[in-house]
């Protein structure tokens, strides 16, 4: 029986937290499946992401590009010329790709040209904000795939609008909460709050790392008086990004920062760390877009410091509402968030940890094995 080749490409680490489950259904089907890693290397530490393959039980890289830091064009451009090798000498019989970031849409543009098939998990989510360098890369990616791997209702309707025909589209679920279940227990057991002296439900979990927000030194101010607003309900953790910590001391806003009464600012820790850290928190201050459909999973309220979200579920049947850097909506969503009840709460359908699997189904269906 042929073996059919799957490529799965990534390059933010995020991306292995979503390729890692269908990794697993692929190993486990063997006999029909061979499946390879790529890393592009776009998020250029690869320590990082290594402790990323470590903690999702991926074996290391079958490629890696090593592209590296470098502006959108340059990014793209080296990705596609580094991965077209790669297709020349494996000749997969498809290439899976997921999210929205530059690996995305580079890797997906050239197997197309190579007339190789292409999945995208996370098709149709749609922020409406082209602005935003992610739109650009999921609108695209989705024009050119042949499967369309779809998170939440909303991608289809968003697809369907596009004019996309209907047979690409497959409803399969969250692989991210497909990883989040898998090492659910894990996660619960590290208990790292207790490291920073948090008690469970008593504090604030924060991550903020768009470029809209943490470098502007206005915006930067305004979250600053956020923080300070919501130190008032509970006490605050936050895993700074690189970014986040430079510009607080080149915008000279360190003071306002450390003025901030039950603020904790630490290192960036790993991914199992800092959900350890959300899952025992009262709610969470994000711009992240993971973030909002792990707290909607884990029954979690989550502020959200955007004007818009690619995820409206997390806002229609999850925990999420979007405040934007408005103090007066982030006020009353700090009411909401402390008023909030989990026991009668259910996350949205096919959030329930086996979307990997409906994807393998969608593959087998699509070489009509």
């Amino acid at each position: 029986m042929k073996k059919y080749k799957i490529l799965l490409v990534g390059g933010a680490r995020p991306n292995f937290m979503k390729i890692a489950p269908i990794w697993r259904e692929l190993v486990n089907h063997q006999d029909i499946f061979e499946p390879y890693i790529v890393h592009t290397g776009q998020h250029y530490d690869y320590e990082m992401s290594k402790v990323f393959f470590d903690q999702f039980q991926l074996p290391n890289p079958h490629y890696y590009l090593n592209v590296g830091s470098g502006s959108h064009a340059y990014q793209t451009a080296q990705i596609m010329i580094n991965f077209e090798k790669v297709l020349s000498e494996l000749k997969p019989d498809l290439v899976v790709v997921v999210g929205d970031v530059n690996s995305t849409i580079a890797a997906s543009l050239t197997a197309v040209k190579l007339d190789i098939a292409v999945a995208h998990v996370e098709a149709g989510l749609r922020s409406f904000d082209k602005s935003m360098p992610e739109e650009i890369n999921r609108i695209l990616t989705d024009r050119i795939s042949d499967l369309l791997l779809v998170s939440e209702p909303s991608g289809i309707e968003n697809l369907l609008r596009e004019g996309t025909d209907e047979t690409k589209i497959h409803l399969v679920g969250n692989t991210m909460i497909d990883s989040l279940v898998y090492h659910l227990e894990n996660i619960r057991e590290l208990q790292i709050r207790k490291n920073f002296n948090l008690e469970a439900q008593k504090y604030c979990t924060i991550t903020l790392h768009r470029p809209s927000n943490v470098d502007n030194r206005h915006n930067l101010e305004k979250i600053a008086n956020i923080l300070t607003e919501a130190s008032k309900h509970t006490k605050l953790i936050f895993p700074a990004h690189p970014r986040t910590t430079k510009n607080i001391e080149e915008f000279g806003l360190r003071k306002l920062f450390d003025s901030i009464k039950n603020l904790q600012i630490i290192q960036p820790i790993g991914y199992f760390e800092f959900m350890s850290l959300v899952i025992d928190s009262r709610f969470v201050i994000t711009d992240s877009g993971g973030i909002q459909e792990e707290t909607t999973w884990l029954g979690i309220p989550c502020i959200t410091l955007r004007d818009n979200t690619e995820r409206p579920i997390t806002v229609t049947q999850g925990t999420n509402v979007i405040t934007g850097l408005d103090f007066q909506n982030v006020r009353d969503a700090l009411i909401r968030a402390n008023s909030f009840d989990r026991k009668d709460y259910t996350p949205p359908a096919l959030w329930d940890g086996r979307a990997s699997q409906r994807i393998l189904k969608v593959f087998i269906d699509f070489f009509q094995i």
